[in-house]
């Protein structure tokens, strides 16, 4: 019997990698977010917060990350994703606690492995999402 299994984590250096390149593109779509990076077990590894960003914001920047890291794939394609389960399936998830099922939630993986998520808050879906994704874009290139 194995007592523990080995995990990967996001390192702090690509988290603030991560973190730095969504708050750029946040800056060059000319909106203020709450940016969050968690890893494998959801727990935050790094956040960021631009100035005049919605502080309720906060919170759901970290439960994207946190919904996206558990899931595995990105929060706004959680329609399509859950669309063939059962409806009492849907609103039980979409009902529990930190599970947040709009856009801008992003899995964080390395070389095929999870490692974590990247979550952001304070523009439109499609906005956060885009700049997510620019965080993803940032770890990929490095």
């Amino acid at each position: 019997m194995d007592k523990s299994v080995p995990a990967r984590h996001i390192g702090w250096r690509a988290a603030a990698t991560a973190l730095a390149a969504a708050v750029a593109r946040a800056e060059t779509l000319g909106v203020k977010v709450n940016v969050a990076v968690v890893d494998s077990g959801g727990n935050l590894a790094g956040f960021l917060r631009m100035p005049g960003a919605f502080l309720p914001s906060i919170d759901i920047a970290i439960d994207k990350a946190w919904t996206a890291a558990g899931f595995g794939f990105p929060t706004i394609e959680a329609p399509a994703v859950l669309a063939g389960l059962p409806e009492n399936v849907r609103a039980g998830l979409a009902g529990r606690p930190r599970v947040t099922f709009f856009g801008g939630g992003v899995p964080l993986f390395d070389q095929g492995v999870p490692i974590g998520g990247i979550g952001v808050s304070g523009g439109s879906d499609e906005q956060d999402h885009d700049c997510a994704l620019a965080g993803v874009a940032a770890l990929d290139a490095a």
